[in-house]
């Protein structure tokens, strides 16, 4: 029996967003570290970042609700991991994880201080980036 996609309900992916309870703090990791475009904030509940023609945010969490890691990690791409990680660590990040998918990519790990999971990833040279349905980590 062949395998059949059933019709997409959805358009595509429009963002990807973080709970964070320390908005400020958050939003100049996100800036000021990593160095994405802010392109919007809205007082102290929304910020939208360009992350190389993708949207990623933050929301900040209501008083007393608890934010819990977990469940998705922000992958960024890097032209060159290993140039990319001694910019950040000398900017305060500490990888905590890294590897490889042989031939595929190299990556490596680190929190954001909210304690969000964050990786960056250099693919390797032979493609033109993921193939479809294939995840790296």
């Amino acid at each position: 029996m062949p395998l059949v996609d059933p019709p997409s309900v959805v358009e595509r992916l429009d963002l990807v967003f973080y709970w964070v309870t320390d908005m400020e703090r958050a939003v100049s990791f996100y800036r000021d570290v990593l160095g994405l475009k802010l392109l919007r904030q809205d007082s102290a509940t929304w910020a939208e970042f360009d992350a190389g023609g993708r949207r990623f945010a933050l929301h900040s969490a209501g008083d007393g609700q608890p934010v819990g890691g977990g469940g998705a990690t922000a992958v960024f791409a890097v032209g060159d991991l290993n140039l990319a990680k001694t910019e950040l660590s000398a900017r305060g990040v500490r990888f905590v994880h890294e590897g490889d998918v042989e031939g595929y990519a190299r990556f490596a790990s680190f929190l954001d201080p909210e304690g969000n999971p964050v990786q960056l990833i250099e693919y390797a040279p032979s493609g033109s980036g993921p193939p479809h349905g294939r995840h790296p980590a």
